[in-house]
């Protein structure tokens, strides 16, 4: 899959941000996914059949409100002359907060990847996982579901789940058979164990080593064998470091992989979310402590980059779309990093406030 660059990863997060906010006060929030090479009018056809469909609606606000987005949508549809090259995701409704007023609005985006799927639906939040899944296709974790008996490795990117590896051990099983003492057997299948660990890393070394889009490492599996398997010596500790989560989980197949995803849903959440903070942390404590190995603010900022001195751009998702990707086109051709920061935070909203635009610089300035 292609990658996207960093004027397409900018505006998608940006138009997500914008609209992963809205509330609905009922199931009155339209999404429509137009798929690449689909007609347009069959689309604008079914939404206004959905206008009529409606009108069974029994509360009286809900109702037209749903019939308002729709033709607001179909009206929006109209101005293309057919379905862009990638498809088309158009989201339509009432953004209004005060409940007194209604403000209907629609919104669209020719997504920077293919769309495959095709999806009408109404509900109390924009349906956005299609175009979060475009946005994080990049972004990977590597998943390890593991016992004495069989391991799997695999991936997920986005909300795919991909199966990597499968192993299986010679550990026997726990109870010994005749002719061997007891402790003679536990040594030889303690023994085993550590074979087969070994194994699992080496698998693991070979399919994650180096891989600069993995966010994080999953490990599943009953209790006692996954932590004999991460606190002894088996990964390598670029690996190690990377462990978010350890979840008990039955299935070491393709099942336990999709288990170990579901149970770990908060620490891949949080993830991002950690990542935001730790970088903004640093910025703010450096503003107080070492003000001159930051820059903050449009003007500063920008000639901190012309310079070559900027380590890591920061940039609030309130900052205009054009200017954003102005400056990360700019740190990209200097060799800085960027980093997007939402205002959900206590950190992302005082960055906000310092104007939403900053630095952490490769070393101090005067």
């Amino acid at each position: 899959m292609e990658e996207l660059d960093t004027k397409q990863k900018y505006k998608l997060k940006r138009f997500i941000n914008q609209l992963k906010h809205i509330r609905g006060r009922h199931t009155e929030l339209v999404s429509v996914y137009i798929p690449q090479g689909s007609e347009l009018i069959k689309t604008i056809q079914h939404l206004e059949q959905e206008q009529g469909t409606a009108s069974n609606i029994k509360d009286a606000k809900t109702r037209k409100h749903v019939q308002d987005s729709l033709e607001k949508a179909v009206r929006h549809l109209r101005l293309y002359k057919k379905t862009p090259e990638n498809g088309l995701a158009c989201f339509a409704g009432n953004t209004s907060t005060n409940e007194s007023k209604v403000n209907i609005e629609v919104f669209s985006i020719e997504p920077p990847l293919p769309l495959n799927t095709r999806m009408y639906r109404c509900d109390q939040t924009f349906m956005l996982d299609v175009l979060e899944d475009q946005l994080e296709h990049n972004e990977s974790f590597a998943l390890i579901v593991m016992d004495k008996r069989e391991a799997t490795l695999g991936v997920l990117r986005g909300n795919t789940i991909k199966s990597l590896v499968s192993l299986t051990s010679g550990v026997p099983g726990k109870y010994k058979t005749g002719g061997q003492s007891a402790a003679r057997f536990a040594r030889l299948r303690e023994e085993a164990a550590k074979e087969f660990y070994k194994r699992i890393a080496e698998a693991a070394h070979k399919e994650f080593i180096g891989n600069k889009q993995l966010k994080g490492i999953l490990v599943g599996g009953p209790g006692h064998t996954k932590n004999e398997f991460i606190d002894g010596d088996f990964l390598q500790n670029e690996l190690k470091d990377k462990i978010l989560s350890t979840v008990d989980i039955t299935y070491t197949d393709e099942f336990g992989l999709q288990d170990l995803v579901e149970k770990s849903k908060d620490a891949i959440s949080q993830q991002s979310i950690t990542k935001e903070k730790e970088i903004l942390t640093k910025f703010l404590e450096l503003l107080g402590r070492q003000p001159g190995k930051v820059v903050y603010g449009e003007e500063e900022t920008i000639k901190a980059l012309k310079n070559g001195v900027v380590e890591i751009l920061i940039i609030s998702e309130s900052v205009e779309d054009k200017l954003g990707e102005e400056l990360e086109e700019m740190a990209a051709q200097y060799g800085s990093s960027t980093e997007i920061v939402s205002t959900e935070t206590q950190e992302g909203q005082q960055f906000k406030s310092l104007g939403g635009i900053g630095a952490i610089l490769r070393y101090a300035v005067k």
